[in-house]
């Protein structure tokens, strides 16, 4: 039977508890920062996700009978660690970007205060969240400013892990996606979904004809009808033929997209249907959908790209301690070491609104006209700040992604490789 967060986490978070408790470390007010060293090779900016879940579960980090049961059946009954643990509830502060907000390289994302073993217990569950989440909507965020404002259905519930897609087609909300096919990201937190039939259902059918006239019967002319189950030209014929000129959409899931789409349309305005929407899937990132510009194409269906981080499945962030009892301290590791201090963070941006600089310092800096802070006050003595529920902190994450997408520079919407459109300045 499932329990809670709690056990989402390694073994060595509570073995680090379990000898801080037993040397008497346990207790010193520590510091740790999530920071991602690099984005992703070649990709301009990231996207900060999964903070309003992360807060969602944070309540529910508590250890009941069933996981000190499960930690003693691993081996681990240190009697000091599980009296602690069944009395664990994280009590410290946590502060960050706002989620939609988005980030660079060194961009203090996430900053948790708290005793040393409060403050690593959450390690594994935050890198968890936010990792997955910010790439995906990384990923997500590339493929809306592709689209050029045309819509993006989120559909790849069934490339991923079952819960890893609820939380993808969240994810893919939050930058822009205005629909998914899994049913209950709509029900937890309230993404519009949508969905019509796959081919089976035109198989099913001792014609397509058959096929169409069901599907209409059921759900209106307004439907979206699948015209490449056979021949795409007699497709497109049945569709007009079955569901009259007002028919919604069709969709095209196979073969030279670009081209096909061409065609659709002309036949789809021969016939009469001038208003029957062309939507296309099949294996769609980014880049075939930049490539699809200048084809009549009305929507976009992506899966397996999109729930995979189009190449990048995760955001690469880390969890480091960078201040214990007040004193900075940072890892010197060739190639892994980190900046030692509690950090602020702001964006730095021209008489015109644009941005240009990140700025991250371990001391207060002193704001110029158009500076925008970046860090957020999310947690306090263990209770949520703002506390919302679920649908309502992903809208509003939504809208403060809207606006502060409009302050990145022009470059940033490229799809070549390059570096981070803003630069992280240190002060």
């Amino acid at each position: 039977m499932p329990t809670g967060p709690a056990l989402l986490t390694d073994r060595y978070e509570l073995t680090m508890v379990a000898a801080a408790l037993a040397d008497g470390t346990a207790d010193r007010d520590c510091v740790f920062e999530v920071f991602a060293r690099r984005l992703p090779h070649g990709r301009r900016y990231g996207v900060v996700a999964g903070t309003g879940r992360l807060l969602e579960a944070l309540p529910h980090v508590r250890f009941g009978d069933e996981e000190l049961a499960a930690l003693r059946d691993q081996g681990l009954d240190d009697a000091r660690l599980l009296d602690w643990l069944a009395d664990f509830r994280f009590g410290g502060d946590v502060c960050g970007y706002a989620e939609g907000e988005l980030f660079f390289p060194g961009s203090p994302v996430l900053t948790v205060r708290a005793p040393f073993a409060e403050g690593v217990l959450l390690e594994t569950l935050v890198l968890s969240v936010l990792n997955h989440d910010s790439a995906i909507a990384s990923a997500a965020a590339r493929m809306v400013a592709a689209a050029c404002e045309r819509p993006c259905i989120e559909m790849g519930s069934r490339r991923t892990h079952e819960q890893a897609a609820v939380a993808a087609a969240r994810a893919a909300h939050l930058v822009g996606f205005v629909s998914t096919s899994n049913l209950e990201a709509g029900r937890r937190y309230g993404v519009p979904t949508t969905g019509t039939s796959a081919h089976a259902f035109t198989l099913l059918h001792d014609d397509e004809k058959a096929a169409f006239a069901a599907q209409v019967e059921a759900l209106g002319v307004g439907t979206t009808l699948l015209v490449d189950t056979y021949d795409v030209v007699q497709g497109i014929r049945n569709a007009v033929e079955v569901a009259g000129p007002g028919l919604g959409a069709i969709r095209l899931d196979s073969g030279d997209l670009p081209t096909l789409a061409t065609a659709a349309r002309r036949q789809l305005d021969e016939l009469g249907a001038t208003s029957t929407r062309v939507i296309v899937t099949s294996d769609l990132d980014e880049f075939a959908i930049s490539g699809l510009m200048a084809a009549p194409v009305d929507g976009y269906g992506v899966g397996t790209s999109l729930v995979t981080g189009s190449g990048a499945p995760t955001a690469g962030m880390v969890y480091k301690l960078v201040e214990r009892d007040g004193v900075p301290v940072a890892k010197r590791s060739e190639g892994k070491n980190s900046v030692g201090g509690r950090k602020t963070a702001l964006r730095r941006h021209d008489a015109d609104g644009t941005a240009t600089a990140e700025v991250v310092s371990s001391a207060e800096v002193e704001p110029r006209e158009g500076d925008r802070p970046l860090v957020v006050d999310l947690v306090r003595g263990g209770e949520v700040v703002a506390p919302a529920s679920p649908p309502e902190a992903l809208a509003a994450a939504a809208a403060h992604h809207r606006r502060v997408r409009e302050a990145l520079p022009a470059e940033a919407w490229a799809l070549s490789r390059g570096e981070p459109v803003l630069e992280t300045v240190t002060a």
